[in-house]
């Protein structure tokens, strides 16, 4: 079945799959939500790295492959492409696609993002620099290393021949991932796409945010960090995890008779242009205005926005006043307070996760935001215990280093 390309195509999700700090069914993160307990901890496994500040962050815990995947299936996966695999499954089964013709068709594309590989993959390269030996390179480790190793498995293990975009753009991976299916979608270029991101924990990427001072040193008590927004808060805390969602066109998903969860119907991104890592507010406006001008929406329309909110410094101050500038005083809050920051994973989990609150009415609280940073904008901070809320539509932003931005507008399937 092609597409009517003289048309944009309306762009709905039928399927997720996840698998966080929080956990993986949408039962098991609600019930952490409402708890309002997060997933941080202290990295006792991190004592070994003397010089390294933070020792917080926010794993997946226990997290293995199911039986029916074969060892020469695994072979070629780290644990970042294994969780976007198993992560994959799971929306392709909730839409009703796993084994379907149209998975292998060419109808079917990739558009998944990472920051990195697995780094224990790269491990088996550095004996090749530091000691001139390739006793430790087999065949899979570049593989395994690769940006878009998690996006290049989804592919292989599934059959996808469609379109693959493979983005590795830090902060905004998974985000991008989404948008461009969307896009994809949209044009005609494809009747349904697999969308998302995933990353994988490793004491790298803590060290990275500890030498621009921007990581949580809150080490004594976990469970206080981060807080985004808050006049106290003194950095990130890093995550891990995997999100997927399964896009297709709204005319191929009703043909099917196919659960419709919601509809993107605004998307933007853009450059800086400008710092490396200091974000800059011009730019973060202007991709939400981009997306609301892709949506065709006012500020009105827009009934709450998931914060991308890392607990840094300069990045909530620029972040809040960019979202009052375009939507004005809307409800507001930071998943990051619950899971950490999952770099490319994040934008997908947090997308999902917001649209599931959507559907029931309530909206999560930041945690450990007590006390608002009078520098940050004047936003409806949803904060202390979660908040009934009657919405149809929100807003999803995130931000990553080297200044690439994104927004995306979800609309709720009783809107359709």
């Amino acid at each position: 079945m092609k597409q009517n390309l003289r048309s944009p195509q309306r762009v709905v999700i039928t399927g997720a799959g996840n698998i966080s700090p929080l956990g993986d069914t949408w039962g098991e993160v609600r019930s952490s939500l409402l708890a309002k307990k997060n997933a941080v901890r202290y990295m006792h496994e991190w004592d070994q790295y003397p010089e390294l500040r933070t020792r917080l962050a926010a794993p997946v815990a226990d997290f293995e492959l199911p039986k029916h995947f074969r060892a020469k299936q695994k072979r070629p996966m780290g644990r970042v492409a294994r969780m976007a695999v198993l992560a994959t499954e799971r929306a392709l089964e909730q839409a009703g696609l796993l084994g379907d013709p149209l998975v292998q068709s060419g109808d079917m594309g990739v558009s998944f993002g990472s920051a990195t590989g697995s780094s224990a993959a790269g491990m088996e390269f550095f004996k090749l620099l530091s000691e001139q030996s390739m006793e430790d390179v087999t065949t899979t480790t570049y593989i395994r290393m690769m940006s878009h190793t998690a996006a290049v498995n989804i592919g292989v293990y599934f059959g996808t021949q469609g379109r693959m975009y493979t983005t590795s753009s830090a902060c905004t991976a998974g985000s991008q991932g989404v948008g461009y299916a969307y896009e994809a979608i949209r044009a005609g270029q494809q009747l349904a796409m697999i969308a998302g991101g995933a990353e994988e924990l490793c004491v790298t990427q803590a060290a990275v945010f500890d030498t621009i001072f921007a990581a949580s040193l809150k080490n004594d008590n976990p469970e206080t960090a981060p807080s985004p927004f808050d006049k106290s808060r003194d950095g990130l805390v890093l995550g891990e995890g995997a999100t997927t969602l399964i896009l297709e066109s709204y005319e191929h998903a009703i043909a099917r008779g196919a659960p419709i969860l919601a509809e993107i119907i605004g998307y933007g991104t853009n450059t800086d242009g400008g710092h490396i890592v200091r974000p800059r507010q011009a730019t973060m406006q202007r991709v939400m205005e981009l997306a609301m001008e892709d949506a065709g929406l006012q500020p009105s329309d827009i009934d709450f926005v998931s914060a991308h909110a890392t607990a840094t410094d300069h990045g909530d101050v620029f972040e809040s006043h960019a979202t009052y500038d375009v939507v004005g005083k809307k409800p507001i809050n930071s998943l990051k307070s619950y899971t950490g920051h999952g770099l490319g994973a994040c934008g997908a989990f947090e997308l999902w996760a917001s649209l599931n609150m959507m559907d029931e009415g309530w909206l999560a609280p930041t945690l450990n935001l007590t006390d608002i940073d009078e520098r940050c904008a004047d936003l409806d901070y949803v904060m202390g215990e979660p908040r009934e809320l009657k919405a149809t539509t929100f807003m999803t932003n995130n931000f990553a280093f080297g200044g690439i931005n994104t927004s995306l507008i979800v609309r709720s399937a009783e809107a359709l």
